[in-house]
């Protein structure tokens, strides 16, 4: 039977959807061998790491630029592991920049392709559906709306549902969680997500930080807990937030803080969707380079980029970006999401709508299920 899967995946939420998949792969064929690009959280499942994720992490055009020579050898080091191992199959989560290359090279070699989580061609143009047309065997897609585009396109693709269903859980409830961190149960709460890489926390956390100083001004009864990012070195945090006591930096609960804080700011991203599935009032926020913005403003082809509004098709979510995100732009939102209660009940409204659309949880197992039926060319029974 054959054993052997290579799985790409380049960032941390790739690591994360990836350590599901690597669980139920090795639950339907316990004998598989796995090699590839992850994280912490595929590295526990099982797969053999030739890169981890905290080498790939890059933010905008010019970034990437920087690092070339560094993703040349990536891709070269990948594509000589993949002529060693000569695995079955190539498992893609997400990271086009570097995936479909990589699914270029698993062509040429005769290595069957299953792309999950698919590069997001409705942001980018149709350009990318041709490449994938040519390269990508199977794919998984996590958003309803991808299905009928990739068929439209000629590629054989199902909608699996969204893997994070299958994970979006909170240990504690509120009440256990302010008493953990020291926060008063009868105040309102602002949660600061300002991303998993280091150039986003530098880039956001400054400016929200000064929004909350700005807030409490007129609120001082305001709490502020900011999210640790696993990814994010502790001093990065400590440069930033120095010895403000009135915020607290929390790490390893990010759910928490999702589930029981009063209003969120979260860097666009999967935290925006995570944040959405636990109904919590939330605004996004973003700002790359000022190269990687004006590139992409020429290339994103729709008005909204957060998860969230991305999946409602309309905008259900304030969204801050580049020159918009500033105190005073924040400031005009976050007071009627924290104490307007009807536009908190209408925001609230539109998200459990979202949830209601990803599908039902499963979406690991249907794809390690899918990815094993095309590996060995027959259905799983």
């Amino acid at each position: 039977m054959n054993n052997k899967i290579m799985i790409s995946a380049g960032e941390a939420s790739g690591d994360l959807h990836g350590s599901g998949l690597v669980h139920e792969l090795l639950k339907l064929q316990p004998d598989l061998e796995i090699y590839g690009i992850g994280g912490d959280r595929m590295q526990q499942q099982g797969i053999h790491l030739f890169y981890h994720i905290n080498e790939m992490s890059v933010l905008g055009f010019w970034d990437v630029l920087k690092r070339f020579s560094f993703f040349k050898k990536v891709y070269s080091d990948i594509v000589s592991a993949m002529e060693k191992i000569q695995p079955q199959l190539l498992i893609l989560i997400d990271y086009p920049g570097m995936n479909l290359k990589l699914a270029r090279a698993a062509k040429k070699r005769g290595i069957k392709v299953l792309y999950y989580i698919a590069p997001q061609v409705w942001a980018w143009g149709s350009n990318r559906i041709q490449k994938i047309v040519r390269l990508v065997d199977k794919m998984a897609v996590i958003i309803p709306f991808e299905q009928k585009i990739f068929r439209e396109a000629g590629i054989d693709a199902d909608f699996v549902g969204h893997p994070l269903l299958e994970m979006i859980t909170s240990k504690m409830n509120r009440s256990e969680f302010f008493q953990n961190h020291g926060l008063n149960n009868d105040q309102k709460v602002v949660g600061l997500l300002p991303g998993s890489r280091p150039l986003e926390v530098k880039r956001l956390l400054p400016e929200l930080l000064k929004t909350v100083r700005q807030l409490r001004v007129k609120h001082p009864e305001i709490q502020t807990i900011i999210s640790k990012a696993d990814s994010v070195a502790d001093n990065i945090y400590q440069q930033i937030v120095q010895n403000n006591n009135q915020v607290k930096l929390i790490e390893n609960c990010t759910y928490e803080i999702m589930n029981h804080s009063d209003l969120l700011i979260v860097a666009s991203g999967t935290a925006t969707l995570e944040s959405a599935l636990f109904t919590t009032p939330l605004i996004i926020v973003y700002k790359v380079d000022r190269l990687s913005y004006l590139i992409g403003k020429q290339l994103i082809k729709i008005d909204s980029i957060g998860l969230v509004n991305v999946i409602a098709q309309h905008k259900i979510v304030p969204e801050f970006i580049q020159n918009q995100f500033r105190c005073n732009q924040l400031m005009s939102e976050m007071e009627p999401l924290l104490f307007n209660n009807d536009r908190r009940i209408n925001m609230i409204t539109e998200l459990n709508k979202i949830k209601e659309n990803l599908g039902k949880p499963g979406a690991s197992f249907r794809t390690a299920k899918m990815a094993i039926e095309l590996m060995n060319s027959k259905p799983i029974s």
